[in-house]
């Protein structure tokens, strides 16, 4: 497994991260139902013994129940593990200690004296500026309880702005956390995917199965029908699906070439593009074994060229 340095000079993780988006969140995911902490750990478990050691939360997965799960299953383990966090610049939080103050509880929920990477979920910031926000994380840098700075959902001149700030510091900007797949790829025209290679920081892509159209599950004659916020979503209607068929056809077809499954290829392309490392939720241990089919080989450049001309006929807006 050829791993990936975060950002220029950061901690050097697995080429996957596991997701936790799910863990706990009753919200969105219906966490206490369809799946348990029993199958979260399984789950947790079932990446170690694969070799994919990152795992990204944040804060208000759950409501801080995804960090103080993962922090539970880090005690049952003595293998090194790199944690992802992220924090939430809420309207109230307007000073820096409240930055402060927020890491420590994410550490305590954990169950950690530092995390891997610690991100800012969104770029608005209210009545708190960059500068403040930055400051303070490089405050966190020097103090030992972060190792690397991230951010999330930044556009590429927000992120160029971070990366400012932070070299002021002598602290690189290590990544930007964005929506990233072969159904959505708009970082690749809106200067996001180019700055975050000109600044050295890598590209942590949620959602790469795109709420799982790319799983090839969800056809227009499927039993699977979609539930929770996919529902509401136009792209899993008999439309949306009819759409996206044609390249659900080509991962089914490179799929069969390659042994893999068409999520499968889908995660392997979005690693196919260098310094970029797809996050993918998991809330059972097939799940990751699933995720895990990625690694270990890869798409020809002509296999990826075909999917990126098909993937531009049939993405999102």
């Amino acid at each position: 497994m050829e791993n990936i340095t975060l950002g220029q000079n950061g901690a050097v993780v697995t080429p996957l991260c596991i997701g936790t988006w799910a863990w706990g969140d009753r919200l969105f995911w219906n966490y206490g139902q369809d799946y348990g902490q029993q199958e979260l750990q399984a789950a947790f478990h079932a990446a170690l013994e694969a070799g994919v050691t990152f795992f990204d939360t944040a804060e208000v997965y759950g409501f801080g129940l995804s960090e103080q799960l993962l922090g539970q299953f880090l005690q049952q383990t003595e293998q090194k593990v790199q944690i992802a966090s992220k924090y939430g610049p809420f309207p109230w939080r307007i000073t820096a200690q409240s930055v402060a103050d927020t890491l420590t509880d994410s550490l305590k929920r954990l169950q950690v004296q530092k995390v891997t990477l610690y991100q800012v979920h969104w770029p608005v910031t209210f009545l708190m500026s960059q500068e403040t926000l930055m400051n303070t994380l490089a405050d966190e840098v020097e103090r030992g309880r972060i190792e690397a700075i991230g951010v999330s959902n930044y556009s590429a001149q927000q992120m160029r702005e971070a990366h400012q700030i932070l070299a002021r510091r002598g602290v690189p900007l290590a990544v930007n956390q964005v929506r990233y797949s072969l159904l959505t790829r708009q970082i690749e025209s809106n200067g996001i995917l180019d700055t975050a290679r000109e600044l050295g920081v890598t590209i942590l892509a949620y959602s790469p199965l795109a709420q799982g159209l790319l799983t090839g599950k969800y056809t227009t004659d499927s039993a699977k029908t979609p539930t929770g916020a996919r529902k509401l979503d136009s792209r899993f209607s008999k439309e949306g699906l009819q759409k996206i068929e044609p390249l659900i056809s080509l991962l089914r077809e490179l799929g069969e070439k390659y042994g893999r499954t068409p999520a499968q290829v889908a995660l392997n392309w979005l690693i196919a593009q260098g310094n970029v490392i797809p996050i993918a939720g998991a809330k059972t241990a097939q799940q990751v074994r699933d995720n895990v089919g990625a690694l270990g080989w890869r798409l020809a450049d002509d296999e990826i060229a075909h999917l990126e001309k098909i993937s531009y006929s049939v993405k999102s807006p």
